[in-house]
């Protein structure tokens, strides 16, 4: 598993360890912790990046399946850091595969895209299907649609089993607050905290997005893994759309003090996408997988995380 300890990663390997398999996992920047992760889960640090240390992290390991978590994930990071994010995420999927064509050529991978690869497309309101064309507007966009477009070489050409799983915005407890969801939850509970003054501050709420828990997204990895079909693409999502107005009115239900809202043009992203919801058809009539967490319990989970962090 790449992106081991990332956000995604550990939800994932919650699910994983009830599988009494033996995982190897890497990890970056920072070290593993020690005592953290099960025994049977193997964890040392790799940069996406070094051709050489993703080579003999599969070469060691010889993996029967690779979750390929690991990416600069972050749309409006994306444009400040561009030189990463393409070297992460194009050059890291490039060495990641190339190291399993040599040394592990049997192994099931999934590879997590996005649907930002689908970018503007008309109308906005439909939910999209995997068959509907790509026009990412974000170099994250850009570079998740050039991850697909390796599996499908590596998959076609070189005969490597390889799944791709077009995942919908998630949320959930342990998100880094540069995500929506996790920000506004994290200003909240710095309000309750009187860490902060009793404003909230929020980009464009009036963008409609297709949110699942991250609980119900790493099943429907687990399922894919195991169930989906190689060389086929499939849609993680919800089939809804929901207003960020809503998710902004539900966790300020959940709020322990009354907080005003202001606009904050920081948070403004470069190029917004107004609506985002993704036809889950294919997922669910294949691998039998639908979301099941519903989205007020995954704010009030998320806020619960935060207040957490912030318990003194």
């Amino acid at each position: 598993m790449t992106g081991a300890t990332g956000f995604v990663g550990n939800h994932l390997i919650d699910l994983l360890r009830k599988t009494q398999a033996e995982f190897f996992g890497i990890c970056f920047p920072d070290e593993p912790i020690p005592g953290k992760y099960p025994p049977e889960f193997h964890l040392h640090k790799a940069d996406m990046r070094s051709q050489k240390e993703i080579e003999e992290s599969i070469k060691f390991s010889k993996p029967e399946y690779v979750f390929h978590l690991a990416a600069v994930s972050n749309v409006g990071q994306s444009w400040k850091k561009r030189k990463e994010t393409f070297e992460v995420n194009i050059m890291g999927t490039f060495y990641l595969l190339e190291a399993v064509r040599k040394h592990a050529s049997k192994a099931r991978v999934l590879f997590i895209s996005s649907s930002d690869v689908y970018g503007l497309l008309e109308p906005h309101s439909k939910p999209l299907t995997e068959k509907d064309p790509v026009c990412p507007v974000s170099p994250y966009g850009f570079t998740k649609m050039s991850g697909e477009n390796l599996c499908r070489y590596y998959s076609q050409t070189e005969g490597l089993d390889i799944i791709i799983a077009r995942s919908f915005p998630h949320t959930g407890p342990g998100q880094s607050p540069d995500f929506v969801c996790s920000d506004w939850a994290s200003q909240i509970t710095r309000i309750e905290k009187e860490l902060s003054p009793p404003i909230i501050k929020v980009g464009n709420i009036e963008a409609e997005r297709d949110f699942i828990d991250v609980r119900d997204v790493v099943k429907a990895y687990f399922s894919l893994i195991t169930k989906g079909r190689g060389g086929h693409i499939y849609n993680v999502s919800s089939g809804r759309a929901l207003s960020l107005t809503k998710v902004l009115d539900m966790l300020l239900e959940y709020s322990r003090v009354e907080i005003d809202i202001k606009k904050d043009k920081s948070k403004l992203r470069k190029v917004d996408i107004p609506v985002l919801v993704g036809d889950n058809r294919k997922i669910r009539e294949e691998i039998s997988w639908i979301p099941e967490v519903p989205m007020e319990q995954t704010l009030l989970d998320l806020l619960q995380y935060w207040r957490g962090v912030y318990h003194s």
